[in-house]
């Protein structure tokens, strides 16, 4: 009888929002997952999915060496964004998602895994200057050269960031910010279909080297507001900042705060450029994906039950 095999899949970044998702993803297709995990984080809920933990960090070339041991896969959805947003002061962007990630393709190539399937986003090479897109575009030219098999997703921005009050969109407060005219439509995509893309590229036999995509909507941030307005019967307060003071408050923000000169490049890549990709490469793989109005639709019903509880 013929022995399978299964190849061992390396998660890093298996403890963040989108992360977790894909490992649980990777779990249930019956594939063999492992997660590198910084020490002081909580590992239990990936152990009782089976999964194998090394401790490690992206600033720590030694443990990458032992997590990418034996992986035929690397996938990294690693990004230190959120946890500078929250105050941490190290490691810097520079530091983890350009350093560090450069250390763990160099490690993944030196112990002979034979696929890297890597998160960016969609428009990564627009040029405008973040330390978040900068380590993204690092990246993605090093993997270029790299004798691995490289996967580079790059998706549109997530719904649960952009049209929430993380990023500055919080229907329940009436209360919207916009870079720029908010006149341009993106294509917000869902953090569970881009888990479930990657899941599915990391397995797959042939997959492209370089795949952009988004939600099956086109909306500016302006029809965004205009449907949030309809759905909660209220008026949004927007707040507007020009074009050129964004580009300004990237510059001053860069060194002092690299995450939130990101998520001002972020809100101006979205206010420059209309999305140019779409959603064909999630309905190829059978990903029925859900539309920024309708994870608005959903947010407003939430808040209706809220307000007829109290």
């Amino acid at each position: 009888m013929r022995k399978v095999v299964i190849d061992m899949l390396l998660v890093v970044g298996g403890t963040g929002e989108l992360g977790g998702r894909v490992v649980r993803l990777l779990c249930e297709q019956g594939n063999d997952v492992r997660c590198l995990v910084r020490r002081d984080t909580e590992d239990a809920g990936l152990r009782a999915l089976g999964v194998s933990v090394v401790h490690g960090d992206l600033t720590e070339p030694l443990g990458l060496a032992a997590a990418c041991e034996g992986a035929q896969t690397v996938i990294a959805t690693a990004t230190v964004i959120a946890r500078r947003l929250a105050g941490t002061r190290k490691p810097s962007i520079r530091e983890a998602d350009e350093v560090g990630m450069r250390s763990l393709v160099e490690e993944a190539e030196s112990a002979g895994v034979e696929r890297f399937v890597y998160l960016s986003f969609a428009g990564a090479d627009a040029a405008l200057g973040t330390p978040l897109e900068r380590a993204k575009v690092a990246t993605e030219r090093l993997l270029s050269r790299s004798s691995m098999r490289s996967v580079v997703v790059r998706p549109d921005a997530f719904q649960e960031i952009h049209l929430a009050p993380l990023g500055r969109f919080d229907m329940a407060a009436g209360e919207v910010a916009v870079f720029g005219r908010g006149d341009s439509r993106r294509r917000w995509v869902s953090t569970d279909d881009v888990a479930a893309f990657v899941a599915r590229v990391a397995v797959e036999p042939d997959p492209p080297a370089v795949i952009e995509f988004g939600g099956p909507e086109a909306i500016s941030r302006n029809e965004a507001v205009a449907l949030a307005e309809a759905l909660t019967s209220r008026r949004m307060k927007v707040s507007r900042m020009p074009r050129p003071l964004v580009r300004l408050g990237i510059r001053l923000l860069n060194r002092p705060n690299d995450a939130l000169a990101s998520v001002f490049g972020a809100g101006l890549l979205q206010d420059l450029h209309e999305a140019r990709w779409d959603d064909g490469p999630l309905q190829e793989r059978g990903i029925k994906a859900k539309s920024a109005s309708d994870y608005l639709r959903e947010q407003a019903r939430q808040l209706t039950r809220i307000q007829e509880t109290r």
